[in-house]
């Protein structure tokens, strides 16, 4: 389970432009979920997912995993049970190296490096699978540099890549956002396989209302650093992209 208690947020404080974003600002995340999240640009969803990664520090509160506080860990140190996709699908991985070499570093995530090599080749066959399990033909790529590949193909390996290892939390930063339609419904397919499959908490911060309202067991709208709107199980099943929309545009004009 994940939580966040009490926890406070504030862009340049003493200054001229300070922003209180989260004013003890509380959620929890129950072991298994997967939560979709929408809002407006500055409502908080990639700050919120930002404090929980450590990639921000925090005023006030305390960020919670499996009842044990991590506040206080350094953002690596939170990656040990964590795996993030960024929305631009060069940030999770390296252009330069092949993707032998990408999903090599990925294995050995957590792992003590020693004089080595770092491409271990009796896993070839290994990657091979599972690059096979996404169905776009990236199994006989392992040659290639991940930068020559596509934005579609580089975000599904990246995908693969953040769950290598075994960890807790997937934490999806709009990571469909920079994808032409047809490759986004592609990686969404992918996503909830995986997620489902290896039995993830997921938290998806996505811009796409119909993609909040059909994948995902939870949805959160969030507004001013506030959760204006939270539905699970049935109720959610029940909510759809125009119930959505209807509600992101009431907040609007408020």
């Amino acid at each position: 389970m994940l939580e966040l208690r009490g926890v406070t947020k504030i862009y340049n404080p003493g200054s001229i432009t300070e922003h209180r974003l989260f004013d003890r600002f509380s959620l929890t995340v129950e072991e298994g979920q997967f939560v979709s999240i929408v809002g407006s640009n500055g409502s908080g969803k990639t700050s919120l997912l930002n404090i929980i990664c450590g990639s921000i520090p925090i005023e006030a509160g305390d960020v919670l995993v499996g009842g044990k506080s991590i506040a206080r860990l350094r953002d690596y140190r939170r990656y040990a049970v964590m795996g993030r996709v960024y929305q631009n699908p060069a940030a999770g991985t390296c252009p330069n190296l092949t993707m032998l070499e990408n999903l090599s570093l990925a294995d050995n995530k957590g792992r003590r490096f020693g004089l080595g090599r770092a491409v271990d080749r009796r896993r070839m066959d290994a990657y091979r699978e599972q690059l096979s399990s996404l169905g776009l033909g990236l199994e006989d790529k392992l040659d290639v540099k991940m930068g020559a590949l596509s934005g579609g193909q580089r975000q599904a390996v990246s995908l693969l890549m953040a769950t290598m290892t075994p960890l807790r939390f997937l934490i999806l930063d709009e990571h469909t956002a920079a994808l032409d339609p047809k490759t986004a419904e592609i990686i969404m397919t992918l996503t909830d396989k995986v997620v489902r499959e290896k039995h993830l908490t997921a938290m998806m911060v996505t811009h796409n209302l119909r993609h909040a309202a059909q994948y995902g067991d939870r949805i959160l709208m969030m507004n001013q650093g506030r959760v204006v709107l939270d539905r699970s199980g049935e109720e959610k099943r029940h909510t759809s992209m125009e119930d959505l929309l209807t509600m992101f545009n009431q907040i609007s004009t408020q």
